[in-house]
């Protein structure tokens, strides 16, 4: 072969590689443009999934709420006979509420969630108001209680209304809406050790406030739990079937499985939680946040009571209403290491 020929057969191999990489390069392209095109089609089907959830959401829960609000302005001038049928119905519907709120929070943005828990805090406010009007109790208060006087003592009558009372030296206070009966905790203790039992807090509203430098256990399954006023106390729960509000709590570690975590005004506080929707704080720093470790004798009789999932746990998903900031962490809150993790809850 001469040498023309070899070159030219040379030049048609470089070209037949040239036109292979070529076609691969196209082919590439057209891949990644269709993967592209695929990946948009997902995110635009997610954002519609998002807004029709929402909607759903948005419309289901103003008509619950309007329906709640017309039960409880019928009560006025009713019989009593009626305003009891309307508020039991209007209760049970706000619990019911307060669960598809619950349920709803890992698809509704910042903006709703938040305008949705005021809504309810405020028919929850509505609701408290008008079982007072229309079916007027005595003020109940209680007697702050040591282990050792927990069976002799019992809840005592006091005129005082619930903010003049929990200020007073007899330790009263009152859990806002809710029946005597259906009402205990503490108040007013410095550096004491204080104890309830299953039967002294089952179903029952509890609170605890103006406490500090405390100890305080509380074995069974109440309704809700308010933590006001708290200063360098260590305070077990158990299972909580609701809600749990905190305010003003400073320097303490608390721990308790519940559907719902409210915190507000605390600062270095360490919190043990279960919890089956998702956390909230407002105003706080210093916040950290762990599972559950505490456990007691008849905690899974307690968990049963209460309804919880047990195999539900958002411990460390956290909305801090004070830190909008999408894709940055907030530094008002953080996880406690597993190293520093407190395992060892003897008195």
């Amino acid at each position: 072969m001469d040498a023309a020929a070899e070159v030219r057969q040379e030049n048609g191999f470089a070209g037949e590689s040239g036109a292979t990489k070529m076609q691969e390069r196209l082919q590439k392209r057209h891949q990644a443009r269709t993967e592209d095109a695929e990946r948009r089609k997902e995110a635009k089907e997610s954002q519609s999934v998002a807004e029709e959830k929402g909607e759903y959401f948005s419309s289901t829960f103003n008509r619950e709420r309007l329906c709640i609000e017309e039960l409880l302005s019928g009560c006025s001038g009713a019989d009593r006979a009626t305003v009891t049928q309307r508020l039991e119905e209007a209760t049970a519907k706000t619990v019911r509420l307060q669960k598809f709120l619950n349920d709803s929070v890992l698809f509704l943005t910042q903006y709703e969630l938040r305008q949705a828990q005021a809504a309810l805090q405020k028919l929850q406010t509505s609701l408290a108001e008008t079982r007072e009007e229309a079916l007027p109790k005595k003020k109940f208060a209680f007697r702050a209680r040591t282990k050792a006087a927990d069976k002799a003592s019992a809840p005592v009558s006091d005129p005082a209304p619930p903010d003049v009372a929990s200020a007073t030296p007899t330790g009263a206070a009152e859990v806002d809406g809710a029946a005597a009966s259906e009402q205990c905790g503490f108040s007013n203790m410095d550096n004491e050790f204080l104890t309830k039992t299953s039967e002294e807090i089952q179903k029952r509203d509890v609170l605890l406030t103006h406490l500090s430098n405390c100890k305080v256990r509380l074995l069974g399954s109440p309704s809700t739990l308010h933590l006001k006023h708290i200063d360098s106390c260590e305070i077990l729960c158990g299972p909580v079937s609701s809600s749990v509000f905190v305010d003003h709590c400073r320097n303490s570690t608390l721990s308790f499985p519940c559907q719902q975590l409210r915190t507000h005004n605390t600062t270095d506080t360490q919190v043990y939680l279960h919890v089956t929707s998702r956390a909230i704080i407002e105003d706080c720093h210093g916040v950290s946040f762990a599972p559950l470790s505490w456990s007691y004798p008849t905690l899974e009789e307690d968990f049963s009571v209460s309804g919880l999932d047990r195999d539900r746990n958002n411990w460390s998903q956290v909305d801090d209403f004070n830190w909008l900031a999408a894709g940055t962490p907030s530094p008002n809150w953080t996880i406690i290491p597993e190293s520093e993790r407190k395992t060892n809850w003897d008195p």
